[in-house]
């Protein structure tokens, strides 16, 4: 491990949690490589008063490498920010001071007054869209010495959800459970059943017009407990995908991938998906894509039935063209 000690200031800044105690956990390796005997304290922003740090900032006379972690850090109060950002102006070098910030408005400008002083700034947001979380199942499986092409990726997050923890387990279980090869094959295997109900399939099926197939993927999908909302989701991720994807007209998937946001595979897919959709018709079945989503979200007492409709709606709109 290196022994190189972490800078004296870090902020971890992002909405992420796995990310960002991801982030605290390796800096605080850092300065344990660096000094075994460190003394790590954390406290929440909101629960500190400027007084209580004061032993941790100021200079030790007995040496020895310190740890403060501030978690929260848009909850600190007026003084609490105030002392953190004058010693931020001039850091003991013994000292390593964490602190993780949403990014969100409350408490910006402790934010910036650390970015301000040096700080190592970490970002941890959330991850927006498929092509960033089909990035980190690939970079999880690197990181550990296995290896996972994009089309298993893919798979992955379709069987495990968006879910940065539940995928970070996924990826961990399979490497414990196989020569860390993993291809859609892999994913497959272990997941067999669960990707085969998830919303994807009913959206799928319901996109193409196969509206029998839709049916037997939803009722089975509700029979074997997957929550209706998910499935609400995916139907209308699949209606917008195919919409965005049609406007951008043909082209090449890997090349249109930056500018749409979505990787290749995804682009690809919707492409064969958009073939017999009309405008009009990507008009009416995104309505009827809403309209299920807020019945499933709480405005109707039969969700199943909400999902059936919608399954209809979607499959009517494409073999219709949107005609009135």
């Amino acid at each position: 491990m290196n022994s190189t000690p972490p800078d004296p200031l870090v902020l971890v800044l992002g909405d992420e949690e796995l990310l960002a105690a991801r982030a605290v956990s390796a800096t605080v390796e850092a300065a344990r490589a660096a000094d075994p005997g460190a003394d790590v304290r954390e406290y929440e922003a909101g629960q500190l008063a400027a007084g209580e740090v004061a032993e941790m900032l100021s200079p030790s006379l007995f040496g020895g490498r310190r740890v403060l972690v501030i978690r929260s850090g848009q909850d600190a109060r007026k003084d609490l920010t105030a002392a953190l950002l004058a010693y931020a102006k001039a850091p003991d070098p013994d000292v390593t001071l964490i602190v993780t910030h949403p990014g969100a408005a409350k408490g910006k400008a402790f934010a910036d007054g650390l970015k301000s002083a040096g700080a190592t700034v970490i970002p941890v947001m959330k991850l927006k869209n498929d092509r960033e979380r089909t990035a980190f199942v690939r970079d999880e499986f690197r990181r550990h010495g296995g290896r996972c092409d994009e089309a298993a990726a893919s798979a992955l997050l379709q069987a495990v959800g968006s879910d940065l923890r539940e995928i970070a387990a996924a990826c961990s279980q399979l490497l414990a459970d196989t020569d860390g090869k993993i291809t859609a094959a892999v994913v497959a295997r272990y997941y067999k059943g669960r990707a085969e109900v998830s919303g994807f399939a009913v959206a799928d099926a319901a996109m193409i017009g196969d509206v029998p197939a839709a049916l037997e993927a939803l009722r089975w999908a509700l029979h074997v407990g997957v929550d209706p909302v998910p499935i609400a989701d995916a139907l209308a991720d699949g209606v917008r995908t195919v919409a965005r994807v049609a406007s951008a007209g043909r082209g090449n998937p890997y090349q249109m991938a930056s500018s749409l946001g979505m990787p290749a595979w995804k682009i690809q897919k919707a492409q064969e998906r958009s073939r017999g959709w009309t405008p009009e018709a990507l008009v009416d079945a995104m309505r009827a894509a809403a309209d299920c989503n807020a019945a499933v979200k709480g405005g109707s007492e039969d969700r199943g039935y909400a999902l059936e409709q919608a399954v209809f709606a979607v499959a009517r709109a494409r073999h219709t063209g949107g005609a009135r």
